[in-house]
């Protein structure tokens, strides 16, 4: 059956129209995408570096923050239990002076340099406690890795270590007569841990357990790490003399 020439010419009409608006739209989505691209390279050039680098993977070094301090960079406490700096025998006061061959000034420079070092690999520290230099050696981990050894602490079944003393009142001071620091102690609670071995307010701890005592926050970590119903041996500086007191720990 033959078909008008005025409809053939509708029809051809109707098809160009639908090709057309699909050029339309193919058009309009390239445009689109190149004005998001250009927002996004906008936004790259324009946001600080340090921003940008926030989500990027980088190494941690198992500590609570990093400061500033004089000859390179402290912290209050190791964090978490069996973490890299835990591992490596740092504790909480220690300056770190070099980290994988490279000096540490600052505590940004200290974030900057575990950016760089990957995730896994073993780095040299230099560190200085009690006005002594010191090498050690730690292995980065990842934010997951840190975040499963706070989990595995925090649901650890044992619960938490108790001393029984302020810890708002404790405070890190300085031994007389050398360069070292330990915490002493204000309030002792009574009929607790510590009152019932017999420390006494005004006790400096120097040691816990084995481990050296510098600040006050490292003194409540190792507290609450320690195994409730454990007997832990705790120097304090006492009159300017070393006591030893053994002390069975009580559980939060």
């Amino acid at each position: 059956m033959a078909i008008p020439p005025g409809q053939i010419s509708k029809r051809r009409r109707r098809r160009m129209s639908g090709m057309t608006w699909m050029f339309l739209g193919l058009l309009i989505f390239f445009i689109a995408g190149g004005v998001f691209t250009s927002i996004i390279n906008s936004i790259r050039d324009h946001v600080p570096a340090q921003i940008m680098q926030q989500a990027a993977p980088r190494s941690y070094a198992g500590v609570d923050n990093f400061d500033t301090t004089d000859g390179g960079v402290t912290f209050a406490n190791v964090e978490p239990p069996d973490g890299p700096a835990d591992e490596a025998g740092l504790v909480g006061g220690d300056i770190i002076t070099t980290v994988d061959g490279q000096p540490v000034h600052s505590d940004d420079e200290m974030t900057e340099i575990l950016r760089r070092i990957p995730i896994g690999k073993t780095v040299d520290v230099i560190y200085v406690r009690d006005g002594e230099t010191k090498n050690t050696k730690l292995t980065t981990i990842s934010r997951e890795e840190m975040k499963r050894l706070e989990d595995v602490f925090g649901n650890r079944p044992q619960g938490r270590g108790q001393f029984g003393y302020e810890d708002g009142e404790a405070e890190r001071v300085e031994i007389p007569n050398t360069k070292m620091f330990g915490v002493q102690l204000g309030e002792i609670l009574p009929n607790r841990p510590a009152d019932l071995a017999g420390v006494k307010q005004g006790d400096i701890v120097v040691e816990f357990d084995g481990v050296p005592i510098r600040t006050s926050e490292e003194f409540l970590s190792r507290v609450r790490r320690a195994l409730p119903y454990s007997t832990v041996k705790v120097v304090v500086m006492r009159n300017g003399e070393r006591v030893e007191i053994p002390v069975k720990m009580g559980k939060q």
